[in-house]
Parts: C-alpha cells; structure tokens; sequence
C-alpha cells in the first residue's frame, strides 16, 4: 500500500500482521495514524532526521511498530503501545537515564499517549545465532550483563511501579494465581481442579521466594533472542519493556533459558542458571540458596507470563474465551511441572 508521508512525498508501506490479521490496531483508524506521523515527523524534524523511504508497519494487538527510514545511516522505530502497556514508554525514558548504555537511548517519549521513537540498535542476538553456529555459551554473558542491571535497578523499584509496571512481587502472586485461574475461558474442568490443589504450594513457594533475600527489581518477563541487541564494545543492550513487572529478578530467566534449551538442548540449563547467578552472589546468600530461589522462580515467572497474555486480551465478566486465553492458560499450567533445573 502507498499513503502520504510526513513530508509530502510518498512513502510505501508493507504492513505485517502476523498471526492476528483480524485484529484491529490503532493504526486503522485514519485520524489517529495521521496524529501519530505527525507527531513523528515533528520528532524526527528535532533531531535533524527526515523520513525518507519505505516503511515496514508490525501490527500486533499489544503494539504497532513501525519502522521509518530515515536520512542518515540507520533506520528509526516508532513503537505505540495499548493502554495495557502505555507504561512502556516512560520506562524505556527513565531506564535510558538509570543505566545508560544497557537500553536503547529514545529519541523521543509521549509517556501519555504510550508512544516513542528510538535509534536503530543494530542485529538483535536471535540473528547473531542464525547466521553463524555459536555455542549456548553467547547466552551467558548477556545474562551476566543482564542480572548486575536488575541489581543496579533494584533501588528504582517503586520509582518502576508508579510509572505503572505491574507489581507481581511474591506477596501478590497467590492473588494474582487466584484471578488469572477464574478469569481464564481455556481451562479445563481437570486443569481447574489441579489448580486448586496446587493453590497451597504457590502460597508457601511464595512465602520462601519473598525470604530469599534477593531484593525485588525490575523483571523483562520476555527476554528472548529478540529482545537483546548484539553487543557494542562488549556491552548487550535490552528493549522491549511491555511485559515487564516489578516482582523477583530471578523470574526474569525463565524466557531465556526456555529459549536456549529449545536450540540446544537441556544440558545448558545449569551453565546459564549460574551464569545469571554470579552477579547476586556476596549479598549474604548461599550459593544452594540463590539456586534454590531460582527453582521456585522458575515456577512462579509463568503467572507472569500468564498475566501478560490476559493484560493484552482482557475479558469482561462473563465473556467469551479471547486470543489470549490459551497462551494464559499454558502458562498457569507450568507450576504443576518440577523446574528443570
């Protein structure tokens, strides 16, 4: 399709729908695609940029993404986010600030509106891994990397959570639990009774997660292959922040380390839990405690994951079993399997 750019001159758009192509965007909406390239038009103007070429447009029900080029040498990124998320945003603003270097830097926030605009960071590690045969050791670094941040955010906690990123600390978990099982339309009658005998042991993995001693932080709760940018000088940088929680760090390593069990196999497991490890050691906690916090983290992070999924497709009360549903239910189900770790 061909529309209008921000300066006048066509620009050929190429929109990706994935697997959701009824779902309906902002981006449909005419007058308030026109106010969002506006506003990026004026953004880019503040930075010397123009918009000067073809734009790939990625319509997701949790964002619109789309991808302008631009005088200079790289692209730039326009990303609005649902009201679910529109804390994404702010945080990506205030993160660029508190550990400069390890997120993208944006170009410009509407923390209001849920809308920013941010440099290209270059290959993403998911492309690193397709291009060339590296071993599951490219895994360990970043979560090194990775972990001394959610440290270093650990002082930020509540700054995090005024800015609206959920709070699924373990004290809200066995709640959170209890919500996300009535509102979830895919369960099944035995996954509910599993569920229900499984509530007292979330509740006492709970109490032992919130008496580990690790402070809580800021979670990802989806750092996959895609969401880590190849690292400059050394130094990983991570976006992608509409997922995120405040809550137990160590719930952040359950996407990565499914991810790299997947390409290569379960054997990995152990290297890449210690690698994750080493930055939250000397903090007065066993080296068998903070893997034992691990393991009930493994656990617990998929209520994360399940919350995220119903934050996307709410249902009203009574409503029918939404686009969400299944993936929330697969999540809920997870705690009923022993970590493999």
């Amino acid at each position: 399709m061909t529309e209008g750019g921000p300066t006048g001159t066509d620009t050929t758009t190429t929109v990706d729908r994935g697997r959701f192509p009824d779902s309906v965007t902002p981006w449909e909406d005419p007058v308030r695609r026109a106010q969002a390239l506006a506003w990026v038009a004026g953004c880019l103007a503040a930075h010397g940029l123009v918009e000067t070429g073809p734009r790939a447009v990625r319509l997701r029900p949790w964002s619109v993404l789309v991808r302008l080029t631009v005088t200079g040498p790289a692209p730039v990124w326009f990303k609005a986010v649902p009201p679910a998320a529109a804390f994404e945003a702010g945080l990506a603003e205030a993160l660029a600030r508190w550990v400069p270097g390890q997120v993208p830097a944006p170009l410009a926030v509407d923390a209001a509106r849920g809308w920013m605009l941010t440099p290209d960071g270059g290959p993403v590690l998911s492309q690193v891994l397709d291009q060339r045969a590296v071993g599951p050791g490219c895994w360990e670094e970043p979560l090194r990397q990775y972990a001394a941040m959610q440290r270093e955010l650990a002082p930020h906690a509540e700054t995090i959570e005024a800015l609206g990123v959920p709070a699924a600390r373990p004290r809200d978990l066995p709640e959170l639990f209890d919500r996300l099982v009535a509102e979830n339309r895919a369960l099944t009658r035995e996954d509910r009774r599993a569920l229900a005998a499984l509530r007292p042991r979330v509740t006492g993995w709970c109490e032992e997660l919130a008496s580990s001693g690790v402070a809580d932080t800021l979670d990802h709760a989806d750092l996959h292959e895609s969401q880590v940018f190849a690292p400059v000088d050394g130094r990983y940088a991570f976006f992608d922040w509409g997922d995120a929680l405040v809550g137990h760090p160590f719930c952040s390593l359950l996407v990565p380390a499914r991810a790299a069990r997947e390409r290569y196999g379960p054997e990995v497991l152990p290297r890449l839990r210690d690698a994750y490890l080493e930055p939250w050691t000397g903090g007065g906690v066993t080296t068998a405690g903070l893997r034992r916090a691990v393991s009930l983290a493994w656990r617990l992070a998929a209520l994360g994951r399940a919350a995220s999924w119903g934050r996307m497709f709410p249902v009203p009360p009574g409503g029918p079993a939404v686009a969400g549903d299944a993936e929330g239910a697969f999540w809920l189900r997870e705690p009923m399997s022993a970590p493999p770790l």
